[in-house]
């Protein structure tokens, strides 16, 4: 969970999943770990999914940038 702060006003603490297929990851890991991610994102009902390849691009700013589409 993230605490959300709308241009509004408002407040939000939307709960995100955020995957990483590293790049190098031999291709039958990355459909194993797609496979498993889907079911999981389907059981938990999850709206906020958004993967990232390189972990250093995962920063507030990044994250901000993609819950700006949920507000």
């Amino acid at each position: 969970s993230y605490k959300y702060q709308h241009e509004d006003g408002r407040v939000s603490y939307p709960l995100c999943f955020i995957f990483s297929s590293p790049v190098g990851c031999k291709p039958e890991q990355q459909m194993m770990y797609a496979g498993s991610k889907n079911k999981l994102v389907q059981t938990a009902e999850l709206t906020k999914v958004f993967e990232i390849r390189n972990t250093e691009d995962l920063t507030e700013e990044w994250l901000r940038e993609k819950l700006g589409f949920f507000h």
